[in-house]
């Protein structure tokens, strides 16, 4: 055990730091204090020492020196049980300090306002505090650290336990808290300054810094034998999945939200209200319609033994009809911007089925990370979205209005289907989904075959191809089911051949220019 004696406050976020100034006092312990919060606690009537007088220089350069004192660090650093350590700080008038306080510029809410300038950003990058905390953290035999505010209430008690002192274990534990928080720091002004992309030439920084904070615990992990958690990067995830907000439901578990992800990420691209299905990350059945219910059926009707377990995600409230009918299938999980209260009720009779709420938000960029052995695979995402009207029809018929809206349809969807990647579409509708085969006219024929198991028409069907027909054999298989249009990337060294076969076969055909490749 530690008995407090003496504590350095130097906070940035002054909450809760009154009320906690106030229970030190309780065991007489003494307060030293940088400036603005000194005066916090002058103005309140706590008793405190400023830092300027307690080390005999004042703070200087626009406060960029205050704490960077041998009289504080010593102070911090200096180890209980060494005796020469305790010699030389009483003979240089160095006392202990047992407990420091420190929160950091903010840093990360500053570079968040739009247009912030670079001067601005340096100037909040605190230097004393970090110093303050690492010199702790490393000292935590005799020092407790406390970098976060949630904190205060356990120092509290742990004060109120031990009659003014702290345990060894909690040292370590805060310690631990105060790297991890000094860490975090310093990545969100390495990326920051990285992102600046000053040197126009290099993309990407040679040092990517990630940090993430833990969200959840999850059930499982891909399988019930692995354990897993959610991390978040709790910059600008507003309108990603991250954002999440659990209604009710059973614990998420690892596939959950891997699915969950994809539904949401394809259903943010449609505009009209729209309703997608994913199953082991591949949409089974994607819906659009004037009608939230209409655009549910669509996507259900799609394929309805896929569905069975799987994730739904909407793009606009979701209401009670078509809570009333999501219910009668057995779902894991839904995902919406909103709920109505009705809607909520009819859920409660379904208490394991997890309802998620997402902040309808498209202005969610960020970079594309994929661990593989012994490294990092990182990509910006694929956010591009083609324009219909530019696209090049490389047929000799040419697509009507209805066609071009459900090609741009299927388009959307074959983008988030893994690949090889084949959607038969048609009036909003998915008709037929190929995915993940290794080879593209395999993926046409699975899509065909979905179709027809559950007796959907692909006649005057269109077909999106996530990436160029290398053969003409797939425009055969799609030609027999029924199809009329497909719209693909182009860029084959047989786009001849696979064109002439759609002109022989009757079916308009359009080039992107982009493939849309999703592992």
């Amino acid at each position: 055990m530690i008995k407090i004696k003496r504590a350095l406050i130097s906070v940035s976020n002054k909450k809760g730091i009154i009320e906690f100034a106030k229970v030190l006092l309780k065991y007489n312990i003494e307060i030293l204090s940088t400036c603005g919060t000194a005066k916090l606690f002058i103005d309140n009537n706590i008793p405190v020492i400023e830092v300027s007088d307690y080390t005999g220089f004042p703070e200087m350069l626009d406060g960029r020196v205050k704490t960077l004192h041998p009289k504080i660090h010593g102070g911090i650093l200096g180890k209980r049980d060494n005796d020469k350590h305790l010699e030389i700080m009483t003979k240089s008038n160095i006392p202990l300090i047992d407990l420091v306080v420190v929160n950091l510029y903010p840093f990360e809410a500053t570079i968040s306002k739009e247009n912030c300038p670079l001067s601005e950003a340096i100037e909040n990058i605190d230097i004393g505090g970090p110093a303050m905390i690492r010199s702790s953290a490393k000292n935590y035999h005799g020092v407790a650290v406390v970098t976060d505010v949630a904190d205060y209430k356990i120092i509290e008690d742990t004060l109120s336990k031990n009659d003014g002192a702290i345990n060894l274990e909690l040292r370590f534990s805060l310690a631990k808290k105060a790297f991890e928080h000094t860490a975090n720091y310093d990545s969100a002004i390495s990326n920051y300054l990285n992102g600046l992309n000053t040197n126009k030439n290099l993309a990407y920084p040679n040092k990517l810094n990630l940090t993430f904070n833990k969200k959840i615990d999850l059930r499982y992990g891909e399988n019930p034998h692995q354990s897993a958690s959610f991390y978040v990067d709790e910059i600008s995830n507003i309108g990603s999945l991250a954002s999440f907000k659990q209604l009710q439901g059973k614990e998420l578990s690892y596939n959950n939200l891997n699915d969950a992800d994809t539904a949401w990420e394809c259903v943010k691209s449609f505009k009209f209200p729209s309703c997608v299905i994913v199953k082991h990350a591949n949409p089974c059945g994607v819906g659009s319609s004037k009608d939230l219910l209409d655009a549910y059926k669509k996507a259900f009707s799609t394929d309805p033994t896929s569905s069975f377990g799987g994730i739904i995600a909407c793009n606009v409230p979701l209401d009670k009809n078509t809570a009333t009918q999501i219910i009668t299938q057995f779902v894991e999980v839904v995902i919406a911007p909103s709920y109505d209260s009705e809607s909520l009720k009819i859920f409660e009779s379904k208490p394991n089925i997890r309802l998620l709420e997402v902040a309808l938000d498209n202005n969610f960029n960020s970079i594309e990370l994929k661990k593989i052995g012994g490294g990092l695979l990182v990509q910006s995402p694929d956010d591009f979205n083609i324009d219909i009207n530019n696209c090049k029809i490389v047929s000799k018929l040419k697509p009507n209005e209805e066609q071009m809206s459900d090609m741009l349809f299927a388009w959307r969807v074959a983008k988030f289907v893994k690949s090889n990647a084949i959607v038969f579409c048609k009036n909003n509708q998915t008709l037929g989904i190929g995915a993940g085969q290794m080879s593209r006219v395999d993926s046409t024929k699975i899509a065909s075959i979905k179709a027809k198991n559950v007796n959907l028409d692909l006649t005057n069907s269109v077909v999106a191809s996530d990436a160029f027909f290398p053969f003409r054999d797939g425009i055969d298989v799609l030609a027999a089911a029924g199809a009329k249009c497909v719209i693909q990337p182009g860029g084959s060294l047989r786009d001849e051949e696979v064109i002439s076969a759609a002109d022989e076969l009757g079916i308009v055909m359009l080039f992107t220019g982009y493939r849309h490749f999703r592992h």
